[in-house]
């Protein structure tokens, strides 16, 4: 029964801030194909449409001769991970966008942002025109066809709740002991920690690694939601990614970082390489801003 996996990382590109200025760089998007010799699965979508139509053409030399794109997973809400899906129902119009009820519903509000989104990526880079996904079966997963001998391939979704935005999922694939991890893993990218600015967050982000780490045939194979081209997919992902929320809780708990600058400065130190500061910069300064708050709430100040 062969069976593939091939991954697609739509490169980073650049932000556009209020002020109409560069303000940074997106990170690079990772999209996961997962296929027989005659169907596939697609999981998440990049953001912009000279991403999608990179990812199209790839699609179209990575499938099989004949082989049917069948369905587009989306693991979560943020748009980065689904905008490209209306030009990719036209271009595979027998394929069928599907995520969970919650996931369905955070698109909306995404969709809902459609300026801001705008403003980021000006003149035109985002096709405006957003298609929904249709709700994932109850049953919590899909199959597609095996090969000839009638077997089909399992594909469960794990919801894990919140890792760097609220309803995350995961696409775990038991025969091939892989987990399609969204945003809930990344690779050797920094971590978008904006969403996942208290303590509480940070460990609910922790748990939903663990939840993954715990599925069972273990996960061999980790594709995460944000990653490097250069970089290979694997369990690893996981212990870093959790590794580094706990690094950066640990410090923000500390109470011995009040700027966001220094606590930049210090997660930079402990990981080096990582891609994308801009990420961590705004994960830094809606931290400590809600950290000033709380302490606020105290009767005391950072």
């Amino acid at each position: 029964m062969p069976l593939y996996t091939s991954i697609y990382v739509a490169p980073p590109i650049p932000i556009t801030g209020p002020n109409g200025k560069p303000a940074g760089t997106w990170s690079p998007i990772a999209c996961t194909l997962i296929h027989t010799t005659q169907h596939a699965v697609l999981v998440d979508t990049p953001i912009t449409k000279a991403q999608t139509d990179d990812l199209i053409r790839w699609i179209e030399q990575t499938l099989h001769p004949g082989a049917r794109l069948q369905y587009i997973y989306i693991t979560h809400g943020h748009g980065d991970h689904w905008f490209g899906i209306n030009m990719l129902l036209r271009h595979f119009p027998g394929a069928k966008a599907i995520a969970t009820p919650a996931t369905i519903a955070h698109m909306k509000g995404q969709a809902a942002e459609r300026a801001t989104w705008e403003s980021r990526f000006p003149g035109g880079q985002i096709d405006t025109t957003f298609v929904l996904a249709e709700p994932v079966d109850a049953s919590g997963g899909f199959d597609i066809p095996g090969e000839s001998d009638g077997s089909r391939i399992q594909f469960q979704v794990i919801e894990v709740g919140h890792s760097d935005t609220h309803d995350s999922t995961v696409l775990f694939v038991p025969d091939l002991k892989l987990v399609v991890a969204g945003d809930v893993a990344y690779g050797d990218v920094h971590q978008m920690l904006a969403e996942a600015n208290t303590h509480a967050l940070r460990m609910e982000w922790v748990r939903a690694i663990e939840t993954v780490q715990a599925l069972k045939p273990t996960p061999e194979i980790v594709v995460p939601g944000h990653m490097k081209v250069t970089e290979v997919p694997g369990a690893w992902h996981l212990e870093n990614s959790k590794k580094y929320i706990l690094d950066f809780d640990r410090l923000v708990e500390s109470g011995q970082y009040t700027k966001a600058k220094d606590l930049v400065g210090k997660m930079k130190t402990l990981w080096p390489t990582r891609f994308n500061d801009g990420a961590l910069i705004m994960g830094g300064i809606s931290t400590l801003k809600v950290k000033e708050k709380e302490l606020k709430a105290k009767g005391g100040k950072l």
